[in-house]
């Protein structure tokens, strides 16, 4: 029988700020060895959880506790901080601030060095676990200059060396691109069987995660464990949409075709579902859709012609000869690995950077002679990482600053700004400062920043990156609702269900090169494109593939029109 390794006891966790507590008489315990993965909606009191597992809480964020949590056999609040941080070891969401190091070697040994470790073993060490998270040939490169993927594995590296017997990931997909995010999911997997180091994972994007298998998904929602159940239970109720999660794309196909989940065996296993007349029954759902993929004729708003850019002389081309034309009106998705060239095609097109060659047309101008602030006033962008765009302390000020800037009168500017802030989920937040949101608060802060101002066109990069399926659903429907007023919009985006569900157009980039200009279906079953553009395969393909239907590719497009109805009513 596997020993308990963390206990919660009748706990209650209130931050001091807040006028209700986080945590409400949460009972759990979790085992030596497990690997259980926590979801919940935003401010569902995951994070808190594991802030109470690793020492933050009560350490860094204080507040009023009852009940108790130990961990091993220390209590929680009778351990310090350090003391706590050799049983427990935390990738964070946001890896850039965690590293100390200038090299990954530097990095990865940080731990060691505290610990007074001689070199020649610590050097053993760094090479060894370089070695497991596949980093051994960068051990001299900067961590910053790796990709998100890399950038995730010196992470781990340097909490691994450590050897605590529980390991933390909050969000490691929240910036990878799909291969990237798989191939993580996979050296977690490999991590736990090597070392049988019990492994927690908070993340949005649960279907990722059961990439491979886990013990246990534990549910939170308004402070308390909603659920507890292995994934193929859990995945067999109701549990998940009624708490606002997105379950997997063919778990809810079957649903519609009214398949028995409870005669369905491997629910979380796509390649190894099975049930009795399974196959049949999807092939009778398919029969009975009636789609007509509508194709509507948009006049040009942005036109590029055979742009160049390199960011230092003899580097390699980060935009290689670029032709592309977006149309006015139109909801595009721009896919692709880290560093394929997505970021810097929508600064070119803002004008932070200048392309060495090629034109750039808007409505027939030469866009290359418009200011920064002419583009900006047709053209909004929403940059990745929320903490390089915001300038105010308080929500509303950051959001209402365009439009002061603007001299618009001030009632119009509360009016516009109120209404952006219901749309994107902070309303409720108005009044705080800044620094008390999560990085998908922050993310949703400069979106509505860039909203209020109504441009023609809008890039934003990542905009579901940490986001839930509430608050992803929520802006998204906004989104979609300013497209059909006739805003281009277009979305440089690893979530591949973003891509799938609310745009007709799809650019996939490789190597500073558009290798595809196509629907979303076409590229998420396209398998050479999907390897090549380090995407991911949608589930509905292969689940498709799985069965035997005759048309998978059909099944796929018929399944996401059908979706669609289904949520918009």
């Amino acid at each position: 029988m596997k020993k308990p390794l963390i206990r919660f006891n009748n706990f209650t966790f209130q931050y001091h700020s807040q006028a209700e507590p986080t945590l409400y008489n949460i009972d759990l315990t979790i085992y030596e060895g497990e690997k259980i993965l926590i979801v919940g909606p935003s401010g569902s009191g995951k994070s808190t959880f594991a802030q109470c597992i690793n020492g933050l809480i009560p350490y860094s964020y204080e507040g009023e506790i009852s009940g108790n949590v130990t961990i091993g056999e220390k209590d929680l609040v009778d351990t310090s901080l350090f003391e706590l941080s050799f049983d427990v070891g935390t990738v964070l969401q946001d890896t850039d601030g965690q590293f100390i190091g200038l090299t990954v070697g530097e990095d990865i040994a940080f731990a060691l060095e505290n610990d007074e470790i001689p070199q020649e073993k610590m050097k053993q060490e760094v090479k060894s676990w370089a070695e497991l998270v596949e980093l051994n040939e960068f051990l001299h490169h900067r961590p910053q200059d790796l990709s998100g993927g890399q950038k995730q594995r010196v992470s781990m590296a340097g909490v691994l060396i450590d050897e605590s017997p529980i390991l933390l990931f909050d969000e490691p997909l929240a910036n990878l691109d799909p291969l990237a995010g798989k191939e993580t999911i996979a050296l977690i997997d490999d991590i736990h069987k090597k070392t049988e180091t019990t492994i927690l994972i908070i993340e949005h994007r649960l279907e990722d995660v059961l990439y491979r298998s886990v013990d246990r998904v534990i549910v939170f929602n308004e402070g308390r464990v909603v659920a507890d159940l292995p994934a193929n239970e859990l995945l067999k109720t109701n549990i998940l949409t009624e708490q606002g999660i997105r379950e997997p794309l063919y778990i809810t196909a079957m649903k519609y075709a009214d398949v028995n989940l409870d005669k369905v065996e491997h629910l979380a296993d796509i390649k190894n579902v099975r049930g009795t007349n399974l196959k049949e029954k999807m092939e009778q759902w398919l029969k009975k859709q009636d789609q007509h993929i509508k194709s509507t004729s948009r006049s040009s708003l942005l036109e590029l012609k055979n742009v160049t850019y390199q960011y230092r002389k003899n580097d390699r081309l980060v935009l290689n000869d670029v032709s592309v034309s977006f149309s006015r009106g139109e909801m595009i998705s721009i896919v692709g690995k880290n560093g394929a060239g997505k970021s810097t095609l929508s600064k070119a097109i803002c004008g932070f950077i200048t392309p060495q060659s090629g034109e750039m047309i808007w409505e027939e101008a030469d866009l290359s002679r418009f200011s920064i602030k002419e583009r900006a006033d047709k053209i909004g962008f929403v940059m990745q990482n929320p903490n390089q765009m915001i300038s105010k302390k308080m929500i509303f000020d950051e959001v209402a600053l365009g439009l002061i800037l603007r001299g618009l009168p001030e009632v119009e500017i509360k009016e516009r700004v109120e209404k952006v802030l219901k749309i994107c989920g902070l309303y409720s937040f108005r009044n705080w400062p800044i620094s008390a949101l999560s990085f998908g608060q922050k993310k949703r802060v400069t979106i509505a920043s860039i909203l209020v101002l109504e441009p023609e066109m809008i890039i934003l990069d990542e905009p579901t990156a940490g986001q839930d399926f509430k608050h992803y659903t929520e802006m998204m429907s906004f989104l979609k609702d300013l497209n059909n007023l006739g805003v281009t919009i277009a979305m440089i985006t690893h979530d591949m269900y973003l891509m799938l569900e609310y745009t007709d157009r799809a650019l996939v980039l490789l190597d500073g090169k558009i290798v595809a200009d196509t629907t979303p279906v076409n590229v998420l079953t396209d398998t050479q494109l999907v390897d090549q553009a380090s995407l991911k395969e949608t589930s509905l393909f292969t689940f498709a593939k799985h069965l035997g239907l005759e048309d998978p590719f059909q099944f796929t497009e018929y399944f996401m029109c059908y979706d669609q109805e289904v949520r918009l009513k």
